[in-house]
């Protein structure tokens, strides 16, 4: 039986000890008290263990939870199984929260009923913090998403992130939806999953996550595994297509940027695409959909130069968006919108 107004905060961990004690302090600070937090030790070589059951042996709101290393989906599928809150968050080990984060999301799903709350976040670096302001006021109104809307700006990924963590979730909605294992942007192949059973969905756009930014995270060296993202948009593709037609073009332009960066990408780094493998996986993708992938981008401009070009040939692409960024940083064309600064950290 899940306990009304509670909170349940699961946290993976896994070699994190550097930034542990910042993560689990501005959870144990919130401004609203009835939490559980739940951190699972995913096998973590370090003293990640350790720092945890310390926290456990002070602190009569956490529960500690030891496992042998099965990756992020899987520790939080096992945090999953420990919840007893009528809602649940997550929050990632290198994150943090600001102190009033909880709450203004708890108070928020009472007043508009809302099935999950997202809040706005911070891009945080060890010298300074990031806001993006092109879609998120930090002074604007709560924003409520129906369903229909909720997915489409899932899919074009703008308003509504993948991201699992800076939500809040009812726990009856997410609790028999697991994470898939093995892979890596996990939430992409989860988000659409629960959204799909989301009613009404809030939008807080004041930022009260902080998203570290990791020189030395899984995302930040690249590998063959980051594809992984291209197979999720993918797989998420037939979920729209059988439940959400109306989006699927919305769908195929997400997989054409993101198989264009990952083209890319590869070529950067051609010593672990051996024989080209991955780039001619790719380039096939895109030669079998080229006509539904022309219709999806049919009122861009730039996405359907990109297509053509490289139906022509990859490197026509690669020299268009070399040319490009040359000319913006000539500024003989004009700067995208960017992230606005925040602070500056001493």
């Amino acid at each position: 039986m899940l306990q009304e107004g509670k909170v349940s905060v699961v946290v993976p961990i896994f070699k994190v000890e550097k930034y542990l004690h910042r993560c689990v302090d501005s959870i144990i600070d919130q401004s609203y008290k009835n939490i559980e937090i739940i951190l699972v030790d995913d096998g973590s070589p370090d003293n990640c263990g350790s720092i945890a059951d310390q926290y456990g042996e002070t602190e009569s709101r956490i529960k500690v939870i030891h496992k042998r290393n099965g990756g992020l989906s899987d520790a939080r599928n096992h945090g999953l199984k420990h919840v007893t809150g009528e809602f649940t968050v997550f929050v990632d080990s290198d994150d943090w929260l600001e102190m009033s984060m909880i709450e203004n999301l708890v108070k928020n799903s009472w007043k508009y009923k809302a099935d999950v709350v997202q809040s706005g976040f911070f891009y945080a670096y060890e010298e300074k913090l990031l806001f993006d302001n092109r879609y998120h006021s930090k002074n604007g109104e709560p924003e409520l998403l129906t369903k229909e809307t909720l997915m489409y700006e899932l899919v074009s990924n703008e308003k509504v992130k993948n991201f699992a963590w800076g939500k809040l979730y009812k726990t009856k909605i997410i609790r028999d939806i697991p994470f898939e294992k093995g892979v890596l942007f996990e939430d992409v192949f989860w988000a659409h999953k629960v959204m799909h059973q989301v009613n009404t969905f809030l939008i807080l756009h004041q930022p009260l996550y902080n998203y570290y930014q990791r020189s030395d995270s899984i995302v930040a060296t690249y590998t063959p595994r980051n594809l992984d993202i291209i197979r999720g948009l993918k797989e998420r593709h037939g979920f729209i297509e059988e439940f959400y037609k109306e989006l699927t073009d919305e769908s195929y332009k997400a997989i054409l940027k993101m198989s264009l960066i990952h083209y890319n990408l590869l070529l950067r780094n051609r010593k672990i695409d051996h024989g080209g493998l991955y780039r001619k996986e790719i380039q096939s993708y895109i030669s079998t959909n080229y006509s539904k992938l022309k219709k999806a981008v049919k009122n861009e401009k730039q996405l359907t130069q990109q297509l053509h070009l490289f139906s022509l040939h990859p490197y026509l692409n690669v020299l268009y968006l070399g040319l490009g960024k040359g000319l913006k940083t000539l500024k003989i064309l004009p700067q995208p919108d960017g992230l606005e600064l925040v602070k500056i950290k001493q």
